[in-house]
């Protein structure tokens, strides 16, 4: 199945051109998610995997507002009737919708405006590039709900973008992160005005699309596989994913470009 034919019920999705853009509408409540949003979301994000069509994803939220995580009356309400192994099922669905959005080859950029709370904001953390609004919040507020902050990734992975020390304060009081430090933190890559937010996304996807597809979804997943290697491995890694790049048509595409003095279009192959 492809993108273009996936009829997404519980947020919207778009394709155009080869960026696909996922809106998380449900503006009047600040778009929680659902059980039925996190399970589509992850096959969204597992279809991706096979659909070379598509180069990149925008993630957003309607309203001004990213996502408030979790439906507090569909989903934390119910979650206290279920026994060990409901829960169970339950934490692993939440945590197959962030291993979906590793694991798709298409970079994800997050345009986050407004609230970005609990799985809101990990999925902005899982997302490859965010960008941000000065009015953006994130918040991993687990804690605040009686739970442990390590919660679908975000003590393997928020660490990694923004320090140990910063994502301890953060996931062991469940405060927000304002705009301005997450961009201090390195969490968003920048800040734009809310009404420019969805152009600069846009903008964002599409040099990403517009640059080698191969190499791009190579490039994802070393930074993810690189996390667990040394220097050395890594490096040796790096040797073999270099190789196979240049043994696309896009690495002869960018030769012949140059030599002709213009700009290589890419096709991803």
């Amino acid at each position: 199945m492809s993108l273009k034919s996936f009829n997404a019920q519980h947020v919207r999705l778009t394709v155009e051109g080869r960026v696909a853009s996922i809106l998380l509408d449900r503006p009047e409540r600040k778009n929680p998610l659902t059980f039925e949003s996190y399970a589509e979301l992850a096959s969204i994000f597992r279809t991706a995997t096979n659909d070379e069509e598509v180069g990149a994803f925008i993630l957003s939220g309607a309203g001004g507002n990213f996502c408030s995580g979790g439906d507090v009356h569909e989903i934390i309400g119910p979650l206290l009737d279920r026994d060990t192994k409901g829960l169970m099922q339950f934490t692993a669905m939440t945590g197959e919708l962030v291993k979906a959005m590793r694991a798709c080859p298409q970079p994800i950029v997050a345009a986050v405006d407004g609230v970005a709370a609990g799985a809101g904001a990990i999925m902005a953390m899982a997302s490859d590039i965010r960008l941000a609004t000065p009015r953006a919040k994130v918040a991993f507020l687990f804690n605040r709900v009686g739970l442990a902050g390590c919660d679908m990734g975000a003590c393997a992975i928020l660490p990694r973008i923004i320090g140990q020390g910063r994502a301890s304060e953060l996931l062991y009081t469940g405060r927000s992160m304002s705009a301005q430090e997450g961009l201090d933190w390195g969490f968003f890559s920048r800040a734009v005005e809310p009404e420019a937010l969805m152009e600069a996304a846009a903008n964002l996807a599409r040099q990403v699309v517009e640059g080698p597809g191969f190499a791009n979804a190579m490039t994802k997943r070393m930074l993810a596989m690189e996390w667990s290697m040394s220097v050395e491995q890594a490096i040796e890694a790096e040797a073999v994913a270099q190789a196979l790049c240049m043994t696309t048509k896009d690495f002869r595409r960018a030769y012949d470009a140059f030599v002709a003095k213009q700009r290589p279009v890419f096709e991803g192959d």
